[in-house]
């Protein structure tokens, strides 16, 4: 085996993809014999844990996989010289893959990794998941109109991913012998929807902070990783100070569709939102967004809820 073969680099924020590539390796391992798959967050599995496992091998399959999610968590300097001399030294029957939302992690670690086994999956265009939304329905044998595809985008997380777990629901419910629209598509996403960080942000808009602990609580449960949940709030209060913008100006239907705020239900929490906030509390949410984002990157031992309670706590304080 060439050296550090065994070992990929997966980064970026287009989950879909990701587990696409993840998948192709798996099948291709599987192809060898028994595989066994071992699945590590960093930041709640030890590096040494992680890396004596990697080293015992297996009893019973012919080979393993090791997929290490969250791996921008790896910043002491013990930890990654600890897995860098394990990648350097693989087994020829054990293979690991580092996983990230971020488009980085240790250097060090980055070094390692053989150029060909390194890839960042970034987010598609929005022409690009209109398209694929499109593709989709017209495998399925429905027809979708524009509105509906807006609808769907502005209301499931953006990645491919996403996007094919909620729009194979809606299969589910739409007739193939009409024409989903926004409204439809609306009505069934919401009927469907599971908890996401834009489900939080809902909670928020309307002030209600004991829906919001819920939320969170239920987010972290499912092993959401803070940093995607920051980054999608963050989307969330720079729109919120977009559509205030657009509000005070007087702005039109095509004004807030240019915002991302056109669906019924973005409307409604939008409008909910720009009530209890102004633009000075806005930018407010954001900054302390950030601040928390950073807070819970660099804190390995405060538990990740009471951070997130506390931060929920200060945004919902920060509304009129």
């Amino acid at each position: 085996m060439d050296k550090n073969s065994g070992s990929w680099l997966f980064l970026g924020p287009e989950i879909g993809e990701k587990q696409a590539a993840i998948s192709q390796i798996r099948k291709n391992l599987s192809q060898r014999g028994e595989l066994e798959e071992t699945v590590y967050y960093a930041g709640e599995t030890a590096v040494s844990i992680m890396v004596s496992a990697m080293r015992n091998g297996s009893l019973f399959a012919d080979s393993q996989l090791f997929c290490v999610k969250c791996a921008e968590e790896i910043k002491k300097k013990e930890d990654i010289d600890l897995l860098s001399s394990c990648l350097q030294s693989q087994a020829d029957n054990s293979f690991v893959i580092l996983i990230s939302e971020e488009t980085s992690i240790s250097r060090t670690l980055e070094k390692i990794i053989a150029p060909a086994n390194k890839r960042i999956f970034w987010e598609l265009s929005d022409s690009k998941k209109a398209e694929w939304v499109e593709t989709f329905f017209r495998r399925e044998g429905f027809r979708i109109r524009k509105d509906g595809t807006e609808t769907i985008l502005e209301l499931v997380e953006n990645n491919t991913e996403a996007l094919k777990r909620e729009c194979s629901r809606l299969t589910v419910f739409l007739d193939k012998d009409r024409e989903i629209t926004g409204e439809e598509a609306e009505k069934w996403l919401s009927h469907t929807r599971e908890e996401s960080p834009f489900t939080l942000f809902s909670r928020i808009a309307a002030g209600d902070f004991s829906r919001s602990l819920e939320s969170s609580r239920m987010l972290l449960a499912a092993k959401e990783a803070p940093p995607a949940i920051f980054a999608a709030l963050a989307s969330c209060f720079r729109k919120l100070i977009s559509y205030i913008a657009v509000k005070k100006s007087g702005g039109g239907d095509e004004e807030y569709r240019k915002i991302g705020v056109y669906s019924p239900g973005a409307k409604r929490d939008y409008s909910a939102a720009g009530r209890r906030y102004d633009t000075t509390r806005a930018e407010a949410c954001l900054a302390l967004t950030a601040e928390y984002d950073m807070l819970l990157r660099s804190s390995s031992s405060f538990p990740e809820q009471i951070l997130m309670d506390r931060y929920l706590f200060k945004i919902h304080s920060l509304g009129v």
